[in-house]
């Protein structure tokens, strides 16, 4: 008896062999949001913003940006705007010709 020579190649033989597949990561990657500083918009918010920057320009005793201002007075250029907003209304300030703010 003669064996028969099979023309099939084994299951195992033909199977391709895949890579491990990559572990999916279970944190979730969070967005970095800029944090946004709100100002509460109301007369005694404002009414404190001025005072901060009336103290920081009495204290400077020179004329100063709104930039400078703020630093000086610890608050947001926002902050400051609105401040200065408040004691322009009074008359308490006076603009200068290069943009700086001084006391009247």
């Amino acid at each position: 008896m003669a064996e028969k020579k099979t023309t099939t190649k084994k299951a195992a033989e033909t199977k391709e062999v895949k890579a491990p597949a990559a572990k999916k990561s279970t944190t979730t990657k969070k967005a970095t949001v800029k944090a946004e500083a709100k100002v509460a918009v109301n007369a005694e918010n404002i009414g404190f913003k001025a005072g901060d920057v009336y103290q920081a320009l009495a204290a400077a005793e020179k004329a100063m940006d709104v930039k400078a201002i703020a630093k000086a007075a610890k608050i947001t250029e926002e902050e400051t705007l609105l401040g200065l907003g408040w004691l322009f209304k009074e008359g308490k300030l006076l603009g200068t010709e290069d943009n700086k703010i001084v006391l009247a």
